[in-house]
């Protein structure tokens, strides 16, 4: 699995959201900005600003490919749910369909609180309400659901998001969905998905299941009737 192809294609779904949140929350005034759960830089590679950027992550293999695709940036191998910064020393700190996967995301969501200004999570899903059209697929998302619990996900934290940032004592400015719905991807889109797919049920779900599943989603795509929409929603506030 290629993990930061993978990264690079959420990272390419909420391009636009960011550029608007960014603005908004003041980036381009800030000193430093902290992104926790940096994976392999999809995200922080795409800011140009002239500021100090940090990044967290658990992962050393993705630090050290963040290294290659977002140089300059300052990488700290950590754990989300105990920053090792001081109190204030981010402007910004925000995270990218992180919080879904942590043990305790009120308390990476107070630490992010702690160590700035500026609170922001940019994506986090609700797949309790994903929506899989034709309706011969709704065994794909209910899978897939599953197999997310397995890895040690809560699928439906999207819903959650704006009482996390509550209980984290954010003063919210605004929250929501990402989008209303989701168009059909393109055919490389497909691919990705699909790869990442396999990943997941492998071992869970039989393959003959698995690559029947895999010929219909195809066979919809191409004819126009395939709709794929995972709610996902977005919160930032004040420390």
């Amino acid at each position: 699995m290629n993990w930061h192809a993978r990264y690079l294609q959420q990272a390419a779904w909420t391009r636009g959201l960011r550029h608007y949140l960014f603005e908004k929350a003041g980036l381009e005034h800030a000193v430093r900005a902290l992104e926790v759960g940096c994976g392999t830089g999809a995200i922080l590679r795409e800011i140009g600003m002239p500021i100090a950027l940090h990044g967290l992550d658990l992962n050393p293999v993705s630090l050290s490919e963040c290294r290659a695709y977002a140089p300059g940036v300052f990488l700290t191998r950590g754990d989300g749910h105990h920053l090792p910064y001081a109190d204030k020393f981010f402007d910004i700190a925000f995270c990218h369909f992180l919080l879904l996967w942590v043990h305790d995301p009120i308390q990476v969501v107070r630490e992010m609180a702690r160590v700035s200004r500026v609170v922001l999570a940019l994506a986090e899903p609700d797949y309790s309400a994903r929506v899989d059209k034709p309706l011969e697929l709704k065994h794909l998302g209910a899978w897939q659901t599953e197999s997310l619990r397995r890895q040690g996900a809560n699928p439906s934290f999207g819903s959650l998001l704006a009482e996390t940032f509550h209980q984290a004592g954010i003063r919210l400015i605004e929250t929501g969905p990402i989008q209303s719905g989701e168009v059909i991807r393109s055919a490389k889109d497909w691919e990705d998905e699909w790869a990442v797919i396999e990943a997941d049920l492998d071992g869970m779900v039989p393959g003959a299941d698995v690559q029947r599943m895999k010929t219909l989603d195809e066979s919809a795509r191409k004819n126009g009737t395939r709709i794929l929409h995972v709610p996902a929603y977005f919160a930032w506030g004040e420390a």
